[in-house]
């Protein structure tokens, strides 16, 4: 799927025709740059390469400087492949936010935040026992009994117990654009997107 890198600004909401308020984020979305050209020849497969936000030299490998130069670009904090793109772009060409068009639907794909260690409640959803009656001390919020015995002696793989929640690559699918802002490179689509302020996503359509 053919698509553009961006970085989360924040959420707003919005008021449609018929006066009903709509919560969406705002991303910025380019301009991209394409930083290499991939071919079946060369490389068995069509796609492109984009770079997103300028990244210091100081902070650049010899052989990323070497790579951009060649794209006659700045060098770039995040770099994408991407493939199915109708028109043909050349190497150094920018991609901007007029890409995409008010009213389609795209797939947007973030690291969710990290909310650290959890319990079985917050992670999962487990409901506890409901009540502190009948000499529950301090098991509201237990996980019970994980259902191993003599056998098998041992606990299953992916059994949902307490652990590190968030920080996960999620994809939320067909949100719609609701507003493109060329002037300022700005999307706005409707809903909630993985991710905290300033994080890098890739918008697909």
């Amino acid at each position: 799927m053919s698509g553009l890198i961006g970085k989360k600004i924040g959420m707003t909401s919005i008021y449609d025709a018929n006066g009903k308020n709509i919560p969406c984020t705002v991303v910025q979305v380019g301009p991209c740059v394409v930083t290499q050209v991939r071919t079946k020849a060369v490389d068995g497969y069509e796609a492109l390469q984009l770079g997103f936000d300028d990244k210091t030299e100081k902070h650049t490998t010899k052989a990323l400087k070497g790579h951009f130069k060649k794209a006659g670009s700045e060098a770039k904090k995040r770099v994408v492949e991407f493939q199915g793109f109708k028109e043909e772009y050349k190497l150094g060409d920018q991609i901007d936010v007029t890409f995409f068009e008010e009213g389609e639907f795209v797939d947007v794909t973030g690291i969710s935040k990290g909310k650290g260690f959890q319990g079985v409640v917050r992670r999962h959803g487990f409901a506890g026992v409901g009540q502190a009656t009948h000499g529950q001390h301090n098991r509201l919020r237990a996980p019970g009994s994980i259902g191993a015995a003599s056998y098998p002696a041992r606990v299953f793989k992916g059994m949902r117990m307490a652990g590190r929640m968030g920080g996960d690559k999620v994809k939320v699918q067909n949100l719609r654009v609701l507003k493109v802002i060329p002037g300022k490179n700005l999307l706005v689509v409707k809903g909630a997107i993985p991710g905290h302020k300033n994080s890098y996503i890739t918008i697909e359509k």
